[in-house]
């Protein structure tokens, strides 16, 4: 049985049919499922869907990408959702300076607070990262430390470097669909190094379907493809695989 560590589930082009998508998942072997809320009204459905499936479980925060229109509005919202129990972890958030949707400065400035907020909370945190690093890490150091709860690379696309400066903190990494497309050498060179106790699989629906889904909304229901693609990599059989990752999942969230 699989878990799918990252999925937008309520995002409006899963939600309208999202009855059916969770069968789908069931049908795949898809046990569990964390679902990113990044706004209000994603919160609030997640909220719902969690009263009414049990093994939907639900983190939130909002993405780099939206700190800038955004953040002023939905930390407050985060951050009582944290403090009454109702996440199960503090993300994504994190800094994204390839698309830099939001000024440098001010996600810099929102990754401390949801940070302070996971450590006030005693939350794990989900971090998206890309192109930011050396930023990443500097602000985790100082700002995390300490914190007795793991923090997530989600949607790792960093390389090997990146991945040894994120293990030897204690980070997990997770990756998605992107590690079956065809050109993804160095991440598949990279997920190769993770050890397996520190690894994590997602979806990141309905973005990054994998390979043979390439072109169509993703949902949990494809995770097998990425979790057939690292368990070859990692050269153990499948069920090992899902059995392994599904346990860091469990740990990480306390779920």
């Amino acid at each position: 049985m699989f878990t799918d560590s990252h999925a937008h589930l309520t995002y409006d082009t899963l939600y309208e049919n999202i009855e059916e998508i969770l069968k789908r998942a069931k049908d795949a072997g898809v046990s569990r499922i964390f679902n990113i809320c990044t706004d209000i009204k994603t919160g609030e459905r997640g909220l719902e869907l969690a009263a009414k499936h049990d093994f939907v479980h639900n983190i939130g925060a909002t993405t780099p990408h939206d700190v800038e229109k955004e953040g002023k509005e939905h930390f407050p919202y985060f951050e009582k959702l944290a403090n009454e129990g109702k996440l199960v972890a503090v993300g994504e958030t994190g800094l994204d300076y390839y698309y830099e949707h939001s000024k440098k400065d001010l996600q810099k400035k929102y990754l401390i607070k949801y940070l302070h907020l996971a450590l006030e909370t005693n939350l794990p945190v989900v971090i998206h990262c890309r192109d930011a690093f050396d930023d990443l890490f500097e602000i985790a150091d100082a700002e995390f430390a300490g914190s007795k709860k793991p923090l997530v690379l989600h949607c790792f696309t960093g390389g090997k470097e990146e991945a040894k400066k994120a293990l030897d903190r204690g980070y997990y990494v997770s990756f998605s669909g992107i590690a079956t497309f065809k050109k993804s050498e160095a991440l598949r060179e990279a997920a190769s190094y993770v050890p397996l106790d520190q690894m994590l699989i997602e979806t990141d629906s309905p973005y990054l379907a994998p390979q043979s889904k390439r072109g169509k909304v993703n949902e949990p229901a494809f995770l097998k493809e990425t979790a057939e693609m690292l368990a070859i990599l990692k050269g153990i059989p499948l069920k090992d695989f899902a059995k392994i990752t599904s346990q860091n999942a469990t740990y990480i969230f306390g779920v």
